[in-house]
């Protein structure tokens, strides 16, 4: 989950400058698909992964700006099928373990030891994953926006639980959709997402996106509109993943915490997040002694929320201070 990040909000506040890649490659991970990655700020700095929301977003640009160019040496990468890694909205080959399988890739491949995973919505799904697979590689985890990949939180949002926060909205979602199919919303989506007919893909895809888009936002309305081809592989993707349960048992992120609870870990959760609501970032962080949650007031689920953005911008500049001082504390 997770739409185009600067859509959301015309103001982002002080935040650091984008700034240019120092390295940009495209990265063959075998299976067809090759990864677009590029690495941005201090190249002998604290590294950090960013990982992006969807699946099927992409990363952009203002996702580099959290991060204080001087002190990170921050990564970024397209996953499997989207932005401008190729081939774009492919699902073959494409699960939660391969994408876990392409972050060791990529960290090996830049000579990284382990690093600090910044991540929201379906990008904290996958901090998680990875850093339960491989908790030795993770210095620590900065999340917003929590979704824990569980039934509970695919029915909220395409059940009908955030239907009736917005009801108009999501007759717009399930209007193109034949009533006798509107049980299954994700299922009625996938049929035609996945159709043979590349016309039909795209007239499905729009309507996937702006549902989430619209309620991505608590501060302004979003733009209805996306460039084509960005909405066929967000809509697939995120469908693909949808349909099976994001590849993840039911309950695994919980269940495996305790791999990673010696980690220092900081989540930051919009108060009125109605696309991953706070009801699972409490649950992640309920007993864990090294993780800081944090509810941001009037602030809904994207990143470039103002009170969101801030709050992040926030711990980032935290942990680096932190790391000045050399004390070892923090995420």
């Amino acid at each position: 989950m997770d739409r185009m990040a600067e859509q959301n909000s015309a103001t982002h506040g002080r935040l650091h400058p984008a700034g240019e890649p120092f390295d940009r490659r495209m990265l063959d991970v075998g299976d067809g698909h090759r990864l677009y990655v590029e690495q941005c700020g201090n190249p002998d700095g604290r590294p950090v992964l960013v990982l992006h929301g969807g699946p099927g977003g992409g990363c952009s640009p203002f996702m580099r700006r959290f991060f204080d160019p001087e002190h990170y040496r921050v990564v970024l990468f397209d996953q499997r099928g989207c932005g401008r890694s190729r081939p774009s909205a492919s699902v073959e080959a494409n699960t939660t373990a391969h994408l876990i399988a392409d972050i060791e890739r990529i960290r090996a491949d830049l000579g990284i030891a382990a690093w600090l995973l910044f991540g929201g919505s379906w990008g904290a799904t996958l901090a998680l994953a990875y850093a339960q697979a491989h908790p030795g590689h993770v210095t620590g985890l900065v999340l917003r926006g929590v979704f824990l990949g569980r039934q509970r939180e695919l029915d909220w949002f395409y059940g009908g639980g955030a239907a009736r926060f917005f009801p108009d909205l999501w007759a717009q979602f399930q209007d193109p959709i034949p009533e006798a199919e509107r049980d299954d919303m994700i299922g009625a989506y996938r049929r035609r997402l996945f159709s043979d007919d590349a016309g039909r893909q795209g007239r499905y895809a729009l309507p996937w996106l702006m549902w989430e888009n619209a309620l991505a936002g608590l501060q302004s309305a979003p733009s209805s509109h996306a460039p084509a081809e960005y909405a066929r592989a967000f809509a697939r993707l995120e469908n693909h993943y949808f349909s099976h349960r994001c590849f993840l048992d039911e309950g695994q992120l919980l269940r495996d915490r305790h791999r990673i609870e010696h980690l220092p870990a900081v989540i930051v959760q919009g108060r009125y997040d109605m696309v991953c609501p706070p009801g699972s970032a409490h649950e992640l962080a309920e007993g864990w002694p090294r993780c800081e949650l944090r509810i941001v007031p009037a602030s809904g689920h994207a990143l470039s929320e103002p009170r969101i953005s801030a709050e992040l911008l926030r711990v980032m500049d935290a942990i680096r201070d932190t790391d000045r001082q050399g004390t070892g504390a923090g995420a």
